[in-house]
């Protein structure tokens, strides 16, 4: 359909719509009025990355097109952990560990959205406001009635899990009330009206909205964006070397421009339209390079995509640092760095960079050709670094590039 309201508008040009359960009352709303939206994330970590980009971006362009975003932080959920596209459970935290985790999440929001009391600002809520205090006895009266377990057994969270016979406990498996229970919650005391997630939160968000209904006869609305992969299939986010993070101190800011850098050709124009605020038009021009231009396309993405994650001067270090590198032989600034002293097997050099997972992906990377020390390649797995009183250049295939200071 087309869309009447810029919102919605925006975000089906930039490819971000997957499903809508009412596609046209939200439109309609949207077109008449600010709404308010939230996405919820956990805390399992002291960073997010950037397989949440998707949703931070989500966020960003409902409030350039003035409705209020709502960032809700899962001080509560995070207590159970969500199991959804999981095969196993998720380690529970201490609450201490989830405080510190939330701590060192906020600061990345403030880089993407507006906070403040304004009708469009956004803000910042704890779902563990309402659901540490909840009485077992009264939210099952209350709640839990209205959760069938003959339809909770079908949604993908809990079915999957069951098919593949892996264990989901009960703890778990009441993740999906509660998360229901967070978009009642928000529409009675914010006025909230739309949740947004990934396609994996389906489930979870209709629960919300049916829950919403019965108890409070509220109109909601859900919104998923598609399952992020890149070109060759993999998980958006994930690398060799681990998650590709947003806190710049979990992943240093030449190794997050040069994650973007390293784009397929195949997706130069698709992250273009989720990840940056350039218009499409330009994107389209930069989509349409070909042979070695592409690479010019891939710096404009990797420069935009850092500027909003970690700013203006991150992106031009970041940038200046592959020049150098790449263009003059040299070691930039913003490298990664080890330090060692003496002898260093290669494979713990290349671990330690985040260059490979581990040792034995490590040795794999040297016994293929993939590794080089100042410039000369190495096949020897058993290569030992000598480690004396100047830095020494490891190299992982084309792209990635490091050094080992002395200690």
């Amino acid at each position: 359909m087309t869309f009447r309201s810029e919102f919605l508008a925006r975000l089906e040009a930039r490819g971000f719509i997957h499903q809508l359960t009412d596609a046209q009352g939200l439109d309609d709303l949207a077109a008449r009025e600010p709404i308010r939206a939230y996405i919820g994330f956990d805390c399992t970590a002291p960073s997010l990355h950037v397989g949440h980009l998707t949703q931070i971006m989500m966020l960003r362009h409902l409030q350039q097109s003035g409705h209020k975003p709502v960032v809700i932080m899962g001080g509560g959920t995070t207590r159970i952990g969500d199991p959804s596209g999981r095969d196993t459970s998720r380690m529970l935290l201490s609450d201490a560990d989830i405080a510190a985790n939330m701590a060192s999440i906020k600061a990345v929001f403030e880089r993407f959205l507006t906070f403040g009391d304004g009708p469009t600002d956004a803000i910042m809520i704890n779902n563990a406001d309402w659901l540490d205090g909840l009485e077992y006895i009264p939210f099952l009266r209350e709640v839990g009635r209205h959760f069938s377990i003959n339809r909770m057994l079908t949604f993908d969270s809990v079915k999957l899990r069951l098919d593949r016979e892996q264990p989901l406990t009960f703890l778990e498996f009441n993740y999906m009330i509660l998360q229901a229970y967070d978009f009642m919650e928000l529409y009675r005391r914010h006025g909230v009206r739309l949740q947004m997630g990934g396609s994996d939160q389906w489930g979870n968000i209709v629960n919300g909205i049916e829950l919403t209904r019965r108890i409070e006869g509220g109109e909601l609305f859900g919104l998923t964006t598609p399952l992020l992969t890149t070109a060759d299939g993999a998980k958006m986010g994930k690398t060799a070397g681990g998650a590709v993070w947003l806190n710049e101190d979990q992943l240093s800011h030449y190794d997050y421009w040069q994650f973007w850098r390293n784009t397929h050709d195949a997706d130069v124009g698709r992250f273009l339209k989720l990840f940056t605020d350039l218009p499409l038009d330009e994107i389209a021009r930069l989509e349409a390079l070909g042979g070695a231009e592409i690479n010019e396309a891939k710096k404009v993405l990797a420069n935009a995509v850092t500027t909003l994650a970690r700013g203006a001067e991150a992106a031009e270090a970041a940038a200046e640092t592959a020049r150098r590198t790449f263009e003059e032989g040299t070691a930039g600034t913003d490298l990664p760095r080890l330090t060692a002293s003496g002898a260093l097997p290669l494979v713990d050099a290349l671990v330690g960079l985040g260059f490979a997972a581990s040792k034995g992906e490590a040795r794999r990377l040297i016994k293929q050709g993939g590794a080089r020390v100042d410039g000369e390649k190495i096949v020897d797995e058993a290569h030992v670094l000598t480690i004396g009183n100047g830095s020494v250049k490891i190299s992982a295939g084309k792209k990635h590039h490091g050094l080992v200071e002395p200690a």
